[in-house]
């Protein structure tokens, strides 16, 4: 392992408590504070991919989120239940299932969202001024941080 990969490797494990802490704060609360039932891991993480990605076959969704499609469809199948998804025959392909939040699912997305926000807002105010604003600057990276988690790893993407 180079220098580079070994300081890398440090600034991660640095940064798992503190992000571990905060996905674990916002999965548990917000929901119910929106006035929304809890929905349960699995079906929350699958709502959040039908509402970023639209029109995204089933089997494509639970390829990307390394979910087995059995189990992908029983979740969908919850999702359906509570009238946050819907299925539609794929057009290129009937025997596929195209995936689309309904209206209920992007209103309560953007109330969870809202709630998430009040959240951090309270919290933000025991901070210095100085961590706020170091915070708000890291947004656009840790965004990207994200989207590069999506993709698969590779140890040449590592290095």
């Amino acid at each position: 392992m180079t220098d580079d990969n070994a300081a890398r490797l440090k600034q991660a494990r640095g940064l798992v408590p503190g992000l571990y802490g905060l996905s674990r704060a916002l999965r548990l609360r917000g929901v119910a504070e929106a006035g929304l039932y809890q929905l349960p891991p699995s079906e929350l993480e699958v709502l959040r991919y039908v509402m970023d990605t639209p029109g995204t076959p089933l089997s494509t969704m639970a390829r990307e989120l390394g979910l087995q499609t059995s189990n992908a469809s029983v979740v969908v199948r919850n999702l359906v239940a509570r009238e946050l998804v819907e299925r539609e025959p794929d057009p290129d392909d009937r025997r596929s299932v195209r995936l689309l939040p309904t209206m209920n699912a992007q209103h309560g997305m953007a109330r969870i969202e809202s709630s998430w926000a009040e959240l951090l807002a309270v919290a933000l105010e025991n901070l210095s001024p100085d961590e706020r604003d170091k915070l708000a600057a890291a947004g656009p990276a840790l965004a990207s941080l994200g989207k590069a988690l999506k993709n698969p790893l590779t140890p040449e993407a590592s290095r």
